[in-house]
């Protein structure tokens, strides 16, 4: 439905990557009152909505009950539009999307045919894609004529053209779309594009802005149109109300739709940058959308978080529930409070109230910000999100000005900022008493293979070196750290490393069934009294163990150990655990290898991610309990079980990271890279996050390295500057328009130097009852990684061919409900995608074609539950990067310049024989090299003189002293300076066996095993889309 009131709607004010929303939000897919379906079903019924106008979706807050979603796509057997429901329903019969398979051409073939698919790729053909609502020069407005309003002028389109907007030619045959009454044919189009051209006319390129079109083109004033809501418009041949359509005899053969006439996030990314990047956000206003994670930006705190903190899915909640479930937006947030904070930008201040500590609300225990209103003379303030109204304690009385506001308003970080921090008082300690600064331990196995190949040698020499660069308080010498030494192979071996003694001491303890520590005093000390002793340790452990024959190895134990530790050293702490193989020695925790490839693609497959044995839960549980978090880095050369070995470091908040088949002169600096970087991170201890949220809607799930004992303390051993945590909202009331939504997240933790502290993030958004404004606000990087973390967190117990249709169905129906009550009537043909959503399809494509929700035969087990566990707790940059992979044309480089080259869109047709491309996702780096590169490129970089004669072993670059190595080594430690893992280059030869690999990450191509392409995806999609809206 159009909206009224709007004259000419301006394109956004900002072009926000897709956002998407949640389903309607039932329990987790199923409401409450739809109880009698099947779990994860919806009840079929009539088509959408008995009395919806021309077959749409319903408009107004009528929830989709179960007359609602007649017999279409996936909801033809009663899938709603569920999220991961609980088990699969029995006896369900297929679903209408064929699991991705490597023999299937397209990998969602719905039961209508392939015809139906390339049909719609004919008709996806002439596809405009408009994604402000304003036409190229010399041509009407994409799409139907929108209605005028009544009573009001036409208002001129202004003929600029705008980014993304491109019109291409028509296609040889235009079919009529999807519902649309075939009409007789005429020779021209309503919107001035010619009839069908002869079979074998060439594609015109699209015109470039300021470009007249080519020939074929009958110019029409663009005034002659009215207004029409800004959108992303992709409208095919055929289909406008009232319009003459094209049936050129029987279908000819189809011309595949032209990459470049579909949305890009390359382009999306780079108008972004444009537009917003290198400026100061001041995060002043209520509900504004920040710049993308891509675009490089100063912010500035004047009142709401950082969006470096918290970022959301929408940044306009809709007003009520029905709403919510109409669009099936999530609404969620993602947060990350230890965010690094780039130099140029303030640090968190500290707030101190000495022993009355935070000033709090009595009722909801919000902590004191900017959302608190001050009355009454300022003896008085009302809760902003409970609305309760506190007495001001007489410590934190001031008077108010002429506006109402506290005259040291300007003074209070807590009253002026989103973002700060408290000292904690006694009350917030365990037993009420202040914590001890924590402890590190590493842990090493020095199993036979581990001594063999070198890596025992190699931690403990870099141990010497990363120990003098221990994190401490920024005002303090030396880090209050204290660290410990255990080796370990069947048994384990603690070390005396105190200050006076000569030589360290070993103690083994060979029951590690019951472990304990066998000495307290000793073992955890402080680094720089004990140097001498440890530095004479870490040179004597490869020796001590050089004879070992002992291959078997325990995990728990090792886990078990280092928590007794710290309790008994009464400090929370970090495990640093260093380990290679299956623990297969008797002791609890022991596995077995059940790696099997006979599970992939049926129902049982979910339990290779699953872990084997409940030790590991109970054991992460305790962990968390006494502040002790697990850290692990794996070496593994065959199957570990990383389901089972990654669950602790999971739930503590530590980090897995994983080096397959460790070679020391391949791998050895990436290993030490993550090291440093681990040791040196910005890390808070025992940390309980709380979130809390004004009336009306209230934090249902929580996704990431977390553990929660209750729906609502989010537990977590420690929290680093790269974790985040993602949060689903779901109403419990309504929200109202005035008030807007509010968001607090608090944090209570350890310092590296032992104090307790609160960090607390304040958010505002904007409320609306209008699905427009939700659309508007929506942001494309925040949905994925909401989208990525529920379907892995669903892998766990549900199907995997169940969670891909879930995501495609759910991306279909936010797009339908846009399309339906946001758009300017128009063909069912279009596909018209809001602007802040168009590349929404192109991620959404990248995450199901992931290898966690597919298979592909040369991926292991062990990978794929270690991107699984990654995902949960990445940030929206890391998220975004992952899924859709920076590809840089190196051959263009500018050796003057210090700015990266333009990306190009992940796909092989933007490759070059002449070019050289670095590829990188956040885990992986490729350097692809054309058969015909520049020779003198290859000597620049490589310092050889052809193409032949590059090693493509080498894992870093060597240093020539000239330009081109100079900057390309530049641009490699740029993109890898933001990232929390040290990522591997891998050279990659035109046409030689390993661009297999590299070629996975092309995302916008066809899989090799399965998985669509983005071109085929969008087809798919837009097929849902008319089938929800018939």
């Amino acid at each position: 439905m159009s909206q009224q009131g709007y004259v000419a709607t301006p394109p956004y004010s900002q072009s926000q990557p897709g956002i998407g929303l949640s389903p309607p939000h039932y329990g987790h897919y199923g409401d409450p009152s739809h109880a009698g379906s099947p779990p994860g079903m919806m009840k079929p019924a009539g088509p959408l909505g008995a009395a919806a106008p021309g077959g749409m979706l319903p408009q107004g807050p009528s929830p989709p009950g179960p007359h609602q979603f007649g017999q279409n796509g996936a909801h033809a057997q009663g899938h709603p539009p569920q999220r991961f429901p609980g088990p699969p329903p029995v006896n369900s019969a297929t679903p209408s999307y064929a699991p991705y398979s490597p023999s299937t051409q397209s990998s969602y073939p719905s039961p209508a045919s392939t015809a139906s698919v390339t049909q719609l790729a004919s008709q996806l053909n002439a596809m405009h894609i408009n994604s402000s609502g304003m036409a190229p020069p010399g041509q009407g407005l994409p799409g139907p004529p929108a209605p005028l309003f009544q009573g009001l002028p036409r208002p001129p389109q202004p003929s600029i053209m705008q980014p993304g907007s491109q019109v291409l030619p028509p296609p040889p045959t235009a079919l009529n779309g999807p519902g649309s009454s075939p009409l007789p044919p005429s020779t021209h189009r309503q919107d001035g594009l010619p009839g069908p051209a002869p079979l074998n006319a060439q594609y015109q390129p699209p015109p470039l802005p300021g470009q007249t079109l080519g020939t074929g083109y009958s110019p029409q004033q663009a005034a002659s149109y009215g207004p029409q809501m800004a959108g992303g418009q992709l409208s095919y041949p055929g289909g406008f109300p009232g319009g003459p359509a094209q049936m050129a005899g029987p279908p000819q053969l189809q011309k595949k739709l032209d990459p470049d006439s579909i949305p890009s996030p390359i382009q999306v990314i780079e108008n972004d940058r444009a537009t917003r990047g290198g400026q100061v956000y001041a995060t002043n206003s209520r509900g504004q959308v920040p710049p993308l994670v891509t675009t490089d930006c100063v912010i500035q705190d004047q009142g709401n978080a950082s969006p470096r903190y918290i970022r959301c899915t929408t940044y306009c909640f809709p007003c009520t529930s029905d709403m919510a479930k109409q669009a099936q937006i999530p609404l969620a947030a993602v947060i990350k409070p230890f965010a690094t904070i780039p130099s140029n930008e303030t640090p968190l201040y500290l707030v101190n109230h000495g022993e009355n500590g935070p000033v709090r609300c009595n009722r909801c225990k919000a902590y004191m910000c900017p959302f608190m209103q001050f009355i009454e003379g300022g003896r008085r303030y009302q809760c902003g999100f409970c609305n309760c109204v506190n007495d001001v304690p007489p410590f934190y009385f001031q008077h108010l000005d002429h506006i109402g506001r506290r005259l040291d308003h300007y003074e209070k970080p807590e009253l002026s900022l989103g973002s700060y921090e408290y000292v904690a008082t006694l009350d917030y300690c365990r037993k009420n008493k202040p914590p001890n600064p924590p402890a590190f331990i590493f842990m090493i196995d020095v199993s036979y293979s581990n001594i063999k190949n070198g890596l025992v040698k190699l931690i403990c020499e870099e141990l010497k070196t990363v120990l003098e660069k221990l994190p401490k308080e920024e005002q303090e010498e030396t880090s209050a750290i204290r660290v410990g030494f255990i080796t370990y192979n069947k048994v384990l071996h603690f070390f005396n490393v105190k200050s006076n003694l000569a030589q360290p001491q070993m103690m083994v303890v060979t029951d590690v069934g019951e472990v304990f520590v066998p000495l307290l005093d000793g073992f955890l000390v402080n680094y720089q009294e004990s140097q001498s002793v440890i530095h004479n340790l870490l040179d004597q452990i490869p020796e001590m163990f050089a004879d070992s024959n002992e291959n078997e190895t325990v995990f728990a134990p090792v886990i078990q150990a280092g928590m007794e530790a710290l309790k008994a050293a009464d400090c929370p702490g970090k495990l640093f655990i260093f380990h290679s193989s299956l623990p297969t020695a008797e002791a609890p925790g022991k596995l077995k290898n059940r790696d099997d490839k006979k599970l992939i693609n049926t129902d049982k497959e979910k339990i290779l991610f699953q872990p084997q044995t409940n030790v590991y839960d109970s054991l992460a549980k305790d962990c968390v309990a006494h502040g002790c978090c697990v850290t692990l880095f794996l070496f593994p050369s065959q199957y570990v079980d990383v389901a089972s070995l990654g669950l602790v470091p999971q739930l503590t908040g530590g980090t897995l990271y994983k080096y397959n088949n460790f070679q020391m002169h391949m791998d050895s600096q990436q290993f030490l890279n993550d090291l440093r970087n681990d040791i040196e991170k910005k890390i808070g201890f025992d940390a309980i996050m709380r979130i809390r949220t004004s009336t009306g809607f209230r934090a249902t799930d929580f996704f990431g390295g977390i553990f929660m004992n209750n729906t609502t303390d989010v537990e977590m051993a420690a929290i680093d500057c790269d974790k985040a945590v993602t949060v689903e909202f779901k109403h419990d009331d309504k929200l109202a328009e005035d008030s807007g939504a509010l968001i607090q997240c608090a944090v209570l933790y350890t310092t590296i130097g032992g104090q307790r502290r609160l960090r607390i993030h304040n958010l505002s958004l904007n409320c609306s009852s209008q699905l427009a404004d939700l659309y508007k606000s929506c942001e494309t990087d925040a949905l994925i990684n909401f989208f990525a973390k529920s379907a892995f967190k669903a892998v766990l117990h549900q199907p995997l061919k169940v969670i891909r249709e879930i995501l495609v169905n759910q991306t279909a129906h936010m797009l339908a409900c846009y399309r339906k009550n946001c758009a300017s009537p128009s063909a069912a043909s279009q596909l018209i995608l809001p602007d802040s959503m168009k590349i929404l399809p192109v991620y959404m494509n990248c995450l199901l074609k992931n290898c966690v929700l597919l298979s592909r035969p040369e991926i292991s087990t062990d990978e794929r539950a270690y991107q699984r566990q990654l995902v949960m707790t990445m940030g929206v940059a890391d998220s975004q990067l992952f899924f859709y992979p920076q590809l840089l044309p190196i051959h263009t480089l500018d050796v003057k310049s210090t700015a990266l080259p333009t990306a190009i869109r992940c796909s092989e047709s933007r490759l070059s024989e002449e070019g050289i491309f670095l590829l990188a996702n956040g885990l992986n780096m490729f350097l692809w090299l054309g058969v015909s590169s520049p020779p003198e490129l290859i000597q620049g970089i490589f310092n050889v003189p052809s193409f032949a004669h590059i090693n493509t072993d080498m894992t870093t670059l060597p240093e020539v002293g000239n330009p081109y190595s100079q900057t390309l080594r530049m641009i490699m430690s740029i993109i890898q300076q933001k990232r929390p893992y040290s990522m591997k280059l891998t050279i990659v030869k035109q046409r030689e066996q390993p661009e297999m690999v590299f070629r996975q990450f092309l995302v916008e191509d066809k899989g090799l095993y399965g998985g669509s392409s983005y071109v085929d995806f969008l087809c798919c999609v837009h097929k849902e889309i008319c089938q929800l809206l018939n």
